[in-house]
């Protein structure tokens, strides 16, 4: 399989999907890829379509929430000249280019009730007949169809067909998000790094550092693999020496003290402060846990261990130049590194 398209991870929840997804591959048979956005659904469809007896037929995707409703019935399944305003040739479908092969269809939840109705004579019968036409042809196409909407709730609101969503769950792969891949996080974090690193040629990969980690496995990953693939490729290429660990992260590349904000009614209420113990981010998207002063019985030896992360959070920020976390912390040079030096971090 393509570099782009490798499976990494050592989580038994992603093996057993990954597992679940080998063993259907080889079976002629629609399978269902259920999962939230950046789970790898594509790449599991490729991997169906490449372990299967059609590994050497065409693999053609469409994204169904891509097309608008009036198209995407004549996308699927072709149109003959003349069939609506437009159409000026006869074109071929995603069906008649799939056959022989596989055809994987994103975000099935979207598709309108008349392209569920056409899909499901061809799931049933192998036929499709183009838009505009009244002749109908044979195609020998296998069906994986991905989605991340509740199919058999929308069916039981008649928002789906139930009788299609029960042909094309013959196998139902859910991937899990990657916030439950026990882990993963430092797996895929280390492997994207080093691939980010050799194409900026630097001449050795440092890995991350205890600030970038310990901020990176905190962080829920809403938008689950693809999303840390970005944060550590854009964390790796703003980092500017290649002989230190990576030890600053940017969750949020739109947050900046010059974005434009928002005007809030006037009747809207103030936010109240945080409560103890909730997690805030700060202005680089960098989730930090607020202090917890429950439990605290040494004031001194607690203000001293916050003084330090404060120290070292900031550190990490300025890309360790000192001058520079000493103008955002509002101290002198020489008071930064009296602090440095009575918290051991002269080195950092």
């Amino acid at each position: 399989m393509k570099r782009e398209s490798q499976f990494v991870g050592e989580s038994g929840a992603f093996l057993d999907a990954v597992e679940k997804a080998s063993r259907a591959a080889p079976l002629d048979r629609p399978v269902l890829v259920v999962g939230e956005r950046g789970t790898g659904k594509e790449l599991i469809a490729e991997r169906l379509h490449r372990l299967s007896m059609r590994w050497d037929g065409p693999f053609i995707t469409l994204n169904c929430a891509a097309m608008p409703e009036t198209l995407i019935e004549a996308e699927l399944f072709g149109h003959e000249a003349g069939a609506f305003t437009g159409a000026t040739k006869a074109r071929v479908g995603r069906f008649e280019e799939a056959d022989g092969g596989t055809l994987f269809l994103d975000e099935l939840g979207t598709l309108s009730s008349g392209a569920q109705e056409r899909l499901l004579r061809a799931v049933e019968y192998g036929e499709i007949t183009r838009i505009g036409s009244s002749r109908p042809q044979r195609v020998d196409v296998r069906i994986v169809a991905a989605t991340n909407a509740d199919l058999p709730k929308m069916a039981e609101d008649n928002r789906f067909r139930a009788d299609l969503l029960d042909r094309l769950s013959f196998e139902v792969v859910t991937l899990p998000p990657l916030r439950v891949r026990e882990g993963d996080i430092p797996v895929l974090t280390d492997y994207f790094g080093r691939r980010m690193a050799a194409e900026l040629e630097w001449p050795s990969w440092p890995g991350f550092g205890r600030l970038a980690s310990e901020a990176l496995n905190r962080h829920e990953w809403p938008g689950n693999v693809r999303e840390l693939r970005n944060v550590v490729e854009r964390a790796v290429y703003l980092w500017n020496d290649h002989s230190r660990p990576v030890d600053h992260v940017v969750f949020d590349p739109f947050e900046s003290p010059w974005k434009p904000r928002e005007k809030k009614p006037k009747a809207e209420a103030e936010p109240t402060a945080p409560e103890s113990g909730k997690v805030s981010q700060d202005h680089t998207g960098t989730a930090t846990p607020d202090p917890s002063f429950d439990g605290v019985d040494d004031m001194k030896a607690a203000v001293e261990a916050f003084e330090k992360r404060i120290l070292e959070a900031a550190l990490a920020k300025a890309r360790y130049n000192q001058r520079h976390t000493a103008k955002a912390l509002n101290l002198t040079y020489d008071q930064l590194r009296h602090a440095l030096k009575r918290h051991d971090l002269l080195g950092s």
